[in-house]
């Protein structure tokens, strides 16, 4: 069912912080920040040659990099995504062996314009996963 590690995101208090590390120290290529209000966050991607990091900040107050960050205010690793092949798919297997998915059920559109869902973290050994069509 799952395909490659698309990507693994850190939540970070400082997103212009982050985004110069990775850049300026690591020597990485970083996009630009992004605002995903859909998501309530913002968003830079980390280019690797086999995966890529995203970085995320909080946009709004209902942010859920806020309640985040206020339980880990130094930030950390907020999730994984992997990719699927095909998104309801993969939802309707993962409900039918007892997995939750997280909001209404239904894909939206994600960073990489590309369909999402999130399965809880307490069905994934306390890991937040993501899986995007790939």
């Amino acid at each position: 069912m799952i395909g490659k590690l698309n990507h693994v995101a850190i939540a970070v208090p400082d997103l212009e912080a982050a985004r110069a590390f990775y850049r300026d120290v690591l020597g990485a290529s970083v996009s630009e920040i992004v605002d995903q209000p859909e998501h309530g966050v913002r968003t830079v991607f980390v280019e690797l040659p086999n995966t890529k990091i995203e970085l995320l900040g909080v946009l709004g107050d209902a942010s859920p990099i806020a309640g985040f960050l206020a339980r880990n205010p130094s930030g950390g690793i907020h999730h994984l995504c992997l990719e699927v092949e095909d998104i309801r798919a993969a939802r309707d297997q993962l409900r039918a062996r007892g997995v939750r998915v997280l909001g209404e059920g239904e894909p939206k559109i994600g960073a990489h314009g590309k369909p999402v869902l999130f399965l809880h973290p307490k069905d994934a050994f306390g890991t937040l996963l993501e899986l995007e069509q790939a």
